[in-house]
């Protein structure tokens, strides 16, 4: 089961380490990522393994909405289908 993981504002030291460490700390593996910075915007997108997971999906997708609100960022996750039906070019 993946899910991709979506991080967008303010660039600042750090955040990829503060959100790779609560994903860790969830059993959840970092597959694949890409970020660039837009000249002061930070953007990130992750393509993370759930399949280990040590809590539930509402659980990770609030510890990571409540990190975002700490740091001043937009960080969402989303099942892979959901992301894929939702971005599905036609």
């Amino acid at each position: 089961m993946k899910a991709v993981v979506t991080v967008i504002g303010k660039d600042t030291i750090g955040i990829i380490a503060k959100v790779s460490t609560i994903l860790a700390e969830n059993r959840i593996n970092i597959l694949d990522i890409s970020q660039t910075i837009l000249q002061d915007y930070f953007t990130m997108i992750m393509i993370v393994d759930l399949s280990k997971m040590a809590i539930s999906f509402k659980d990770i997708k609030e510890k990571l909405d409540s990190l975002g609100g700490e740091i001043s960022m937009s960080i969402k996750i989303q099942h892979e289908d959901i992301f894929d039906s939702m971005h599905k070019i036609s």
